[in-house]
């Protein structure tokens, strides 16, 4: 056990400062040995935990995420159980009417299935009690971990390469042949809230922050790319060495790769021997990876090659718009069943037309923010990385594209009004894996969440929100912020209270539904049909020809977003009924003309004399 002089120091503080924050750290060094005729691996583990908590540990767990691809597991059973599970994870033995799903974990092979099996755990040179429950790890220590305390952990592991079913495994679709995330028996997470050993059953992950140290032992003939900086490019070549220089191969038949990767959560490689390896340095500084199978279609061949630059612009704008990206470099690698983030790279699915390659990438570069430097708990929020994500993307897609869409989140408002209308809505505090339809955590997690933000520029106003997102960067990198922390940032910068927006958008399933009509040619009638309040913009058409624009705070808001129109006195949430008189007559009236604001109901939000004389006439 490892206790550093400023133990009892760090104890005072931490009593002086109860509220004060504070995350664990990890420091991993693997050494991984890879049999592919087996489709297995042997590793050795060092890991170094230290408990900056002010709590004393007597257990640890680590996940052992491939555990969960054999039939019976939990993500097994889960599949089985879903009335529209994962298209990638089963298959429709019935008709497209009457679909029947067969889980395809299920039918896996003994030399199929995916497993990480722990061969022996020591604690400061001492072995340790633990016993596997899924995909998970119960360690029993033998002596517990002080604030403030560091201590290692010495591991043995087996580890089994499943058939690719959800992300990880060998020979994905397109042939790719390792795709090697969640691959070693990673700590979980221990903060405020206490131990995260939630099991791996479909969706997301989190993570401790630590410095990576990583070595591979690997068929030569295979390329990797990945997590980390290589250390040894000259003694692996590949792409990597440098061409003034000479590559001095090792014997035997087997190469050797070493990455550190400083400063993050995760540790994901793929690998391949038919990948092409392209790089791109960036204006930023930043070298870009891209490796692909050689043996791809034209089409799709084109399509990577033209993928740098896109990337390179992608970049750019993330930096502009939300924070410099920490890191030297990032890999965009073909390979997993889709598009997924990771630390410093993403493994993306590459038959895809190029408009759909951009999209995938912009999607995933935008993690390396929004989950890779700002480390929400992506299995219990993940609206919050996968909705800022889909938001701040589909701006940079919009930009690189050049798509010239005035909202680029149009398409989240849609897929939102659509689970609206299907009546499977489920709160964003619901657990990742806890949604019972696969669509309403898909909408709600990727769409509904885009329009926390979408709806906030509404709300404060964009100037206010593009604050927000850069403020929320600059403060809480490398750091794993809660709801609370964004919804903060944001009054913060706006001077808005918006306690009641994350309570109702986030923790509630009450709908917006706002209607306007006229009690005279001079009386406007505002109603609040929806449970969900929200300030009102109100664009208002005289029969002069001329226009006036309106602004309603809400009353709870104890604040104003900035605006030249014309302000009205504050609406309570208690009134379902707002008026408002005008000195001319009224041609026309319509709340939120911008239409940025998610109301289930749009058909109410205008009036207008045209609309009346119509109505009128198809009666008569």
């Amino acid at each position: 056990m490892i206790r550093p002089l400023f133990f009892f120091l760090f104890v005072a503080t931490l009593s002086a400062q109860n509220n004060c924050y504070w995350q664990q750290h990890v420091d991993y060094v693997m050494d991984v040995d890879m049999d592919l005729k087996k489709h297995q691996y042997r590793g050795t583990q060092k890991l170094t935990y230290t408990n900056h908590s002010p709590d004393t540990l007597n257990k640890v767990y680590y996940h052992l995420y491939f555990n969960a691809f054999q039939p019976g597991s939990e993500m097994d059973q889960r599949l089985q159980e879903m009335k529209d599970p994962d298209a990638r994870m089963v298959h429709n033995i019935g008709t497209e009417e009457n679909p029947i799903y067969e889980s395809r974990i299920a039918l896996l092979q003994p030399d199929e299935i995916g497993f990480l099996k722990v061969l022996s755990l020591e604690q400061d040179g001492v072995p340790l009690t633990y016993h596997t429950e899924g995909t998970l790890l119960v360690v029993t220590l033998n002596q517990a971990i002080f604030p403030g305390e560091k201590t290692v952990f010495d591991m043995t592991f087996l580890g089994q390469i499943p058939q690719q079913i959800r992300r990880s495994g060998r020979n994905n679709k397109e042939g790719v042949a390792l795709s090697m995330t969640q691959w070693y028996p990673k700590l979980a997470e221990y903060d405020f809230e206490g131990w995260h050993t939630h099991a791996y059953i479909a969706r997301e992950f989190h993570g401790v922050w630590g410095d990576f140290d990583v070595t591979l032992h690997l068929d030569k003939k295979y390329v990797v790319g990945g997590t980390g900086y290589l250390q040894n490019p000259q003694a692996v070549g590949h792409g990597y060495e440098d061409k003034a220089q000479k590559i001095i191969y090792p014997k035997g038949k087997k190469l050797t790769w070493h990455f550190l990767a400083p400063n993050v959560h995760d540790f994901t490689w793929a690998a391949d021997p038919k990948f092409h390896h392209d790089i791109l340095d960036t204006e930023s500084g930043t070298r870009l990876h891209f490796f692909y199978k050689k043996n791809l279609k034209k089409k799709y061949l084109k399509n990577w090659k033209a993928l740098p630059s896109k990337t390179s612009e992608l970049l750019a704008y993330y930096n502009s718009h939300v924070g410099p990206y920490p890191y030297k470099q990032y890999s965009v690698i073909q390979g997993g069943d889709g598009g997924m983030e990771y630390g410093m790279c993403t493994l993306v699915t590459g038959e895809r037309s190029f408009g759909s390659l951009v999209g995938v990438v912009a999607h995933e570069l935008a993690h390396s923010w929004f989950q890779f430097v700002l480390a929400t708990n992506e299995s219990k929020h993940p609206w919050m990385d996968e909705g800022f994500t889909t938001y701040v993307s589909n701006y940079a897609e919009n930009h690189v594209l050049k798509l010239g869409n005035p909202n680029p989140n149009s398409d989240s408002y849609k897929s939102y009004f659509q689970l609206w209308d299907y009546h499977i809505e489920e709160p964003l505090t619901t657990q990742s894996d806890a949604y019972h339809y696969n669509y309403a955590y898909s909408v709600g997690s990727y769409s509904k969440g885009a329009l926390f933000l979408a709806q906030l520029e509404y709300v404060l106003g964009k100037e206010n929100v593009d604050k927000t997102l850069q403020r929320y960067y600059q403060k809480f990198q490398f750091k794993h912020p809660s709801p609370n922390d964004i919804k903060r940032t944001a009054e913060k910068v706006s001077g808005i209270s918006l306690d009641w927006y994350l309570n109702y958008w986030t923790q509630t399933t009450h709908a917006i539904d706002y209607g306007v009509s006229l009690e005279s040619p001079t009386q406007i009638l505002l109603q609040r049909i929806g449970r969900m309040p929200m300030p009102i913009d109100l664009s208002v058409v005289y029969r002069d020809g001329t226009t006036e624009n309106f602004y309603i705070p809400l009353l709870m808001m104890r604040g104003e977003k900035p605006t030249t129109a014309t302000r009205l006195k504050d609406w309570s949430w208690a009134a379902p009924q707002y008026r408002i008189a005008t000195e001319k007559k009224i041609d026309s009236v319509v709340i939120d003309p911008l239409e940025m604001m998610a109301d289930v109901d749009r058909s109410n939000n205008s009036w207008s004399s045209a609309q009346q004389i119509k109505k009128q006439t198809d009666k008569n």
